[in-house]
């Protein structure tokens, strides 16, 4: 006999999609291995990208912006002027601190908008950040793509046509790599080439319950 259902019986809600959150230092590979897991099929949300984004959509962010750090925070076509933003904040620890304190409320907010959209059971979030911030609490698992220093540096040296020392410089205003493993639930070392780290990849995103 088929079982009879009222107008009003509502299905079970779907489960909300687990959020990993997916971080890595200077030359370690972590927007590869995000683009290796969008291939596998999960979407990743791109905190860095969104934040670049906002700060020259939002107006009442704009606006805040220039009032900690003065008007040419933004060129004359009214966009984020990342470079003297940089050179504003880069050796001032208080300066940046409170940046952040306007930046990401509003990227927080877009991740939330942007993952009432998902449907996978895992969706990734990436973030330089993940750790320093405590973004981690937020997440079911955290995944750091790291790599030896030395091939960090040198990844970035080629990239970006650095200096060593300006590298290094980058990389001692980051969470030195020791600590952020401690804190990972999962790890991914990149230290070899793009086959390996797109099978570890795939078996590190595959092991998550």
């Amino acid at each position: 006999m088929e079982e009879l259902y009222s107008e009003t019986q509502k299905a079970e809600p779907e489960p909300a999609p687990k959020i990993i959150g997916l971080t890595g230092g200077i030359g370690s590979g972590k927007t590869t291995v995000a683009h290796f897991i969008e291939e596998f099929g999960f979407p990743v949300y791109y905190s860095d990208d969104r934040a670049k984004a906002i700060v020259n959509e939002n107006e009442d962010l704009k606006i805040k912006i220039k009032a900690l750090l003065g008007s040419e925070a933004y060129d004359e076509k009214g966009l984020y002027n990342r470079k003297f933003v940089a050179e504003k904040v880069f050796n001032n620890s208080e300066l940046l601190h409170e940046l952040n304190e306007i930046i990401h409320p509003a990227v927080r907010i877009d991740f939330e908008e942007w993952l009432k959209k998902q449907t996978k059971y895992l969706v990734f979030k990436e973030t330089a950040l993940l750790f320093e911030l405590k973004l981690n609490r937020q997440c079911y698992q955290s995944l750091l793509v790291t790599a030896e220093d030395n091939i960090r540096a040198k990844r970035v040296m080629d990239r970006d046509g650095k200096t060593y020392r300006e590298v290094e410089s980058v990389m001692e205003k980051q969470m030195p790599e020791k600590d952020k493993i401690k804190l990972a639930d999962c790890i991914i070392y990149n230290n070899t080439n793009l086959e390996d780290l797109k099978e570890q990849t795939e078996q590190v995103i595959f092991s998550i319950e």
